[in-house]
């Protein structure tokens, strides 16, 4: 099945403009003392201007970068052309162009190679680089901390064995009697095993076995 092609509004009233403003900007570069070849190229150097200028434009407008300068050649290459379309409709005579007339057309060139080599050869501000990937981190496993060995019982080897009974000599009662028939007749209360320590001046242990012994 054959497709039909649809004329586009917008891509005829284009070659239309491009070929008027072709056809006008040939017409006032011959006028200006631009003959044969010349003549035609200039229409072909502003509309490569202009096409440099906007693509330039669009990509620094991607690239988030100042646009300025594409603005400005694309600007001049606009007026250019635009200046051609105002002055071949009949406000300047093509017979009898003035000299700075002569001298901006002459010029072009120059003006037009230096604006596409700007354009062109601009360098833009680097990309930055792409973070590393950063490794997912490894699940946490909640381990139970293990349990320590518990130490062997060690049998105990001895038994213990009540400590042996303190006997206090025969002689050595009868004088903690004589004390403590004297402390009862001074104080009225019987005399305790730690006065009775003191009194003697024996160890805790024996005063408290001849204090037992004590009526």
């Amino acid at each position: 099945m054959t497709r039909l092609v649809r004329p586009d509004a917008v891509l005829v009233q284009a070659v239309i403009a491009g070929a008027l403003s072709f056809a006008h900007l040939h017409d006032l570069a011959e006028a200006a003392g631009q003959a044969g070849w010349k003549a035609w190229a200039y229409p072909v150097s502003v509309d490569l201007l202009l096409v440099a200028a906007w693509h330039r434009l669009r990509t620094l407008r991607d690239a988030g970068e100042p646009s300025r300068s594409a603005w400005s050649w694309f600007a001049v290459a606009l007026a250019a052309s635009l200046g051609a379309n105002v002055a071949t409709a009949g406000l300047l005579d093509l017979g009898d162009v003035p000299d700075w007339l002569r001298i901006l057309v002459a010029g072009w060139p120059a003006l037009a190679f230096l604006g596409g080599t700007l354009l062109v050869h601009r360098p833009t501000s680097a990309a930055p680089p792409e973070p590393e990937p950063v490794p997912a981190p490894l699940p946490v496993v909640d381990r139970q901390p293990e349990p320590e060995p518990e130490a062997p019982a060690v049998p105990a080897l001895h038994a213990a064995t009540p400590a042996p009974a303190i006997t206090a000599p025969p002689a050595l009662v009868a004088h903690a009697q004589k004390i403590a028939a004297d402390h009862r007749a001074r104080t009225g209360s019987d005399i305790d095993a730690d006065t009775l320590r003191a009194r003697l001046g024996v160890p805790h242990p024996l005063a408290e076995a001849i204090a037992a012994q004590l009526p």
